[in-house]
């Protein structure tokens, strides 16, 4: 098998799987010999932010010189972006002798537990291959980003982590996490282990109670971070600075690369998490870390005047709308716009309708079956503004009119991860044309 039948056969893995117990991973894990157990172990959920908490640290620790590996979802454009070392993504031929060293434990634990065990899905059989990774590359930090929720996660099948790492909470994936805040922090706070330190966003009392509540029974000091505890110092177009006093260190000064103001918590919670490991991270290892960090998709500039966020739920559409709000001072806003169906998408639109003067939005169709037609979120858009709506089902098509109609403004590419993918994809291959 090669790399492409590898992707082909991960990519179907939902056709044939549905969600197993985490015993079910821990099964496989121990068939590998848990090579997990010979890492130091940081482990991050929420709603928003996790990504961005993780590639934080895991730069501070490359930074530092520590050999570090990066387990996120979901990947923009190649699958091998989910594996990360040392700040690269790893090769092809390492992600194949991945699946296929997975593939073989899979299929012998099949054969010998029929009836107790189970075909990893999709996340599952990512996971295992990041482990598998990390243990072949010899890293010594592995930072892990949850997928969906925490305490069923697969990824919560490690023991000890150094650290965990809880970030905003929002209503998403209700069907499953449950549909107010404190259930949803429920699930989250899952990945609490017994005496192990979590650091978590406080800006909610009624999520904050419920991580109170779960670190306080598994005897883990909680250590919270608030609006308050920054303040801005100065805000550019290219990158934010700002200084940080959270009672927990020494007061510091930071500066990130990124234009939007949510990434000043999730910044927050990442300096806060570097200094709880107790590993003797200096604080030129930490602010050196943090300047270097670029998180691709999240407010990122892919062309003169071209912005991609994956604001993809309701909470991150408030955040992007707060950031897109200061452009719109100065320049005319185009915006491209796309969603998938469970999503609130008529209340992203109408967030986004209420808040950006924008000239005028073009909306397309995102190539997957969870798509939402170009023709019905046209139709809600022109609910919300008066101003122009132009409708591709193609992307690239969708992509092409909206340069055109930015002009000398500024294009904001927003709704969905998927697009921002399809749209990296087109960039990249534009920029090698």
């Amino acid at each position: 098998m090669n790399y492409e039948e590898a992707v082909a056969y991960i990519n179907d893995t939902p056709r044939f799987t549905t969600k197993n117990t985490l015993d079910n991973t821990r099964a496989v894990l121990a068939a590998m010999g848990h090579p997990e157990r010979k890492m130091k172990l940081i482990h991050v959920a929420g709603s928003n932010g996790k990504g961005s908490v993780c590639a934080y640290l895991a730069s501070i620790l490359t930074t530092a010189g520590k050999e570090t590996g990066l387990f996120i979802s979901p990947h923009l454009v190649d699958i091998n972006e989910r594996f990360v070392i040392n700040q690269q993504p790893v090769s092809n031929a390492l992600f194949l002798e991945a699946f296929e060293a997975v593939m073989d434990t899979v299929r012998r634990l099949l054969k010998e537990r029929p009836d107790s065990f189970a075909h990893p899905t999709f996340f599952e059989l990512l996971f295992l291959m990041g482990i598998y990774i990390f243990d072949k590359s010899q890293i010594e930090y592995a930072v892990l980003e949850t997928g969906l929720g925490g305490r069923f996660d697969a990824t919560n099948v490690i023991e000890k982590p150094l650290v965990s790492v809880i970030t905003s909470i929002s209503l998403e994936h209700t069907e499953y996490l449950g549909d107010t805040y404190g259930q949803i922090a429920g699930e989250k706070a899952g990945i609490i282990k017994e005496g192990c330190p979590v650091v978590y966003d406080a800006t909610r009392k009624d999520v904050e109670e419920v991580i109170l509540k779960k670190a306080a029974e598994m005897h883990a000091k909680a250590y919270a971070i608030r609006p308050d505890m920054y303040k801005i110092l100065m805000n550019t177009q290219k990158t934010i600075d700002f200084s940080m006093d959270t009672g927990y260190y020494l007061p510091m000064n930071v500066s990130i690369s990124s234009v939007a103001e949510y990434q000043i918590m999730n910044a927050c919670q990442a300096v806060t998490a570097a200094h709880v490991l107790g590993i003797g991270l200096t604080e030129e290892d930490i602010r050196r870390g943090m300047e270097r960090m670029r998180w691709e998709g999240r407010m990122e500039t892919v062309l003169p005047g071209v912005i991609l966020d994956g604001a993809h739920n309701d909470s991150g559409v408030e955040e992007f709308v707060k950031t897109a709000k200061k452009f719109q001072k100065d320049t005319k806003v185009t915006l491209l716009f796309s969603c998938v169906k469970e999503k609130d998408y008529e209340g992203m639109i109408r967030t986004i309708c209420e808040h950006i003067a924008f000239d005028s939005v073009v909306v397309t169709e995102v190539d997957c079956d969870r798509r939402v037609r170009a023709e019905e979120l046209s139709h809600i858009f022109q609910k919300y503004t008066r101003q122009p709506v132009l409708e591709y089902p193609s992307i690239p098509e969708a992509f092409e009119a909206a340069l055109e109609r930015r002009g000398g403004g500024i294009l904001f590419c927003v709704g969905s991860l998927y697009l921002v993918g399809s749209l990296k994809s087109i960039v990249r291959s534009k920029k090698h044309a």
